[in-house]
């Protein structure tokens, strides 16, 4: 009866170490990778300075990059920041706020976009924040 019992628990021990085994994390099984952007600080809006304070959920940020990225969990990934249409961007792999200054005054609008590994969008995580730098606004330095 001994043996019976022993066999049964190695049974259930190995049968748990290979569910865990196959249940390894990837960003398949994680749930979807958000960005959440706020409007910026009107304050400093006043001053000249744009300030958009954001987050993301379920994805790190920070640089990291190439295909083998690609699999890694938890997910990575960084943010490019798109000014007026421009035809640059800058990848930002911090956790600060998005921060432009000495924009002329005017309307203007900054794309906030949530990318993997290998600059790929992340689908409907793009953010677009539409603001105005009043007339006379200037960095105080």
């Amino acid at each position: 009866m001994k043996r019976i019992a022993l066999l049964m628990l190695a049974i259930a021990v190995v049968s748990n170490a290979v569910t865990a085994w196959a249940q390894t994390p990837s960003p398949a099984n994680e749930p979807p990778a958000k960005l959440i952007v706020d409007s910026p600080l009107p304050d400093l809006l006043a001053q000249g300075i744009v300030w958009i304070p954001w987050r993301v959920e379920n994805v790190h940020i920070g640089p990291v990059l190439g295909n083998d990225a690609l699999n890694t969990s938890p997910r990575v990934g960084h943010l490019h920041i798109h000014v007026d249409d421009l035809p640059w961007f800058w990848a930002d792999f911090s956790h600060n706020p998005i921060d432009v200054a000495f924009l002329p005054s005017g309307s203007h609008k900054v794309r906030i976009e949530l990318v993997n590994a290998i600059h790929q969008g992340v689908p409907g995580q793009s953010k677009t924040v539409t603001f105005t730098i009043p007339k006379g606004a200037s960095p105080s330095h």
